[in-house]
């Protein structure tokens, strides 16, 4: 009787050493899930694309929050893309501390970034320059939308295959700021020819001489799918600005929308259930745009130069995706920190200067001088310093790093280079919005990205924060080398 409850024992020991991998195996298989979630406006709140907001009238294409999760069985990341301008640190803060709380994900592990088109309402709060303010309305509804859309891909889990890939594509991208002859630099709302260089000079221009800076002509692409085939998300990054050409009441994704549109309509997946997601986020592009200034610009109808960009670039995505090399036993890994950054304060001639504009009023609908004045009296009052969110996931062998604000092109080709996890990006307007980040030689360089109002944060903010995001990845690589990661 003995004998035969030891045999029983031992049975039961070696069917359960011989099951226990298989069960370990299979909580650690990859899934993936994605879904989105409408974050349109009520019509009549201001579209925030230029210098003076105007009440929307009309949709012409629906605003989305476009989500996917992804879980390894034991670090799951979650990556939200939004049809915003940009989007406030509150935000970013409220959304994730929501997830956490209902989906299980890490704050740390989520990110939230905006994709800058320039026909959206804002999402910066009533006062886009005060730090810590109380979400309003629509904010507050954005927050919800992110939440649900982030809840709903969860849902969607299930295995998958990862790969990620490059596709150049330089026809699209220029550097807007140029070097002018001597003598034809326009005076600037402060009233002085200080600037070096000009934002969106005239095209074709005598005037010209070179771009004061270059250009990233590489779109990144992560491809997720079933491991049958069946896409379930594709996430792609390219440096530039937005495209334009939208009616100034009108609501639209610009050419980030029209991308995904293209791309489910081209790839035959439109009716496909769960739906495929294709999502187009914005690189690095805080002084690149879609305009050749080396020649005349023509004019085009509303809607028409852009939609012809995002279908170029989805049939170029669509057609390197069948080189695709898939991966299933994929890992992650996210790391999140706060910097603390220098604010710019005007000083005591510049704050006169601004008494004197506002107090002789608004002169026009684009009074730059007023507007920009207006602007530096909202910071007279701002702390010395402010916490700069930053970001690092790494999702397989493909990293990508996070700065909240409208990063020069220059910066994420350097972030590229230096990156100790290839390949690598970086994407703008991630957890907040704090202005455009140019790197110092182009801070010298003066033009609308540096003045006070547009730039916030102090000179060399941009390598103190590269220098700081590039110390994250290593971190994370002798992490994940001595975990083994794949």
């Amino acid at each position: 009787m003995h004998s035969i409850s030891l045999r029983r024992l031992w049975t039961c020991l070696i069917a359960f050493c011989l099951l226990a991998p298989v069960v370990s195996a299979q909580e650690k298989v990859f899934r993936d899930g994605a879904a989105t979630s409408n974050m349109t406006p009520p019509l009549g709140l201001p579209i925030v694309g230029g210098f003076s907001p105007v009440p929307s009238k009309h949709v012409h294409d629906e605003l989305f929050a476009r989500c996917i999760v992804l879980d390894d069985g034991q670090s799951p990341v979650a990556l939200v893309v939004c049809d915003l301008l940009g989007l406030s640190a509150g935000i970013s803060v409220e959304a994730r501390r929501l997830i956490e709380e209902r989906v299980g994900i890490p704050s740390t592990n989520v990110l939230i970034c905006a994709t800058h088109t320039h026909s959206a309402s804002s999402a910066l709060g009533d006062n886009r320059y005060e730090l810590g303010h109380t979400l309003n309305d629509y904010q507050k509804f954005v927050v919800t939308r992110i939440v649900d859309g982030v809840q709903r891909a969860h849902n969607l889990l299930r295995p998958a295959e990862f790969a990620t890939g490059t596709v150049q594509i330089p026809e699209h991208v220029f550097n807007r700021r140029w070097y002018l002859k001597p003598g034809t630099m326009p005076v600037n709302p402060f009233g002085n020819t200080d600037d070096k260089v000009k934002m969106n000079p005239r095209p074709g221009s005598s005037d010209l001489i070179e771009p004061a800076g270059p250009t990233d002509p590489a779109l990144t692409f992560l491809s997720f799918r079933e491991p049958d085939g069946k896409p379930i998300a594709l996430l792609a990054s390219y440096s530039l600005h937005y495209v334009g050409g939208v009616p100034n009441r009108d609501i639209s994704a610009d050419y980030y929308g029209r991308f995904s549109e293209h791309f489910l309509r081209i790839s035959g997946t439109d009716q496909q259930d769960p739906p495929f997601i294709p999502i187009l986020s914005n690189g690095t592009s805080g002084d690149i745009n879609n305009i050749d200034f080396s020649k005349p610009r023509i004019s085009r109808p509303a809607y028409e130069q852009l939609d012809a960009v995002a279908l170029d670039v989805a049939e170029k995505v669509h057609a390197a995706l069948k080189n695709a090399q898939y991966a299933r036993n994929v890992t992650l890994a996210a790391s999140y920190r706060e910097l603390q950054i220098g604010l710019r304060r005007p000083d005591e001639r510049l704050l006169s200067w601004a008494e004197k504009v506002v107090s002789e009023g608004r002169k026009s609908e684009r009074d730059l001088s007023y507007i920009y004045a207006d602007r530096v009296r909202h910071l007279e009052n701002v702390p010395e310093t402010t916490a700069i969110p930053l970001q690092v996931l790494r999702i397989g062998k493909l990293c990508i790093g996070t700065m909240p604000c409208e990063v020069f092109s220059e910066i994420g080709l350097e972030f590229k280079q230096r990156c100790a996890i290839q390949p690598a990006l970086l994407l703008s307007l991630s957890h907040g919005y704090f202005g455009y980040l140019p790197p110092p030689r182009q801070v010298d360089l003066g033009g609308y990205e540096t003045w006070l109002g547009t730039n916030r944060l102090e000179r060399t903010a941009s390598d103190k924060m590269l220098t700081e995001l590039l110390g994250m990845v290593e971190e994370m690589q002798r992490q994940s080398a001595s975990h083994g990661a794949r």
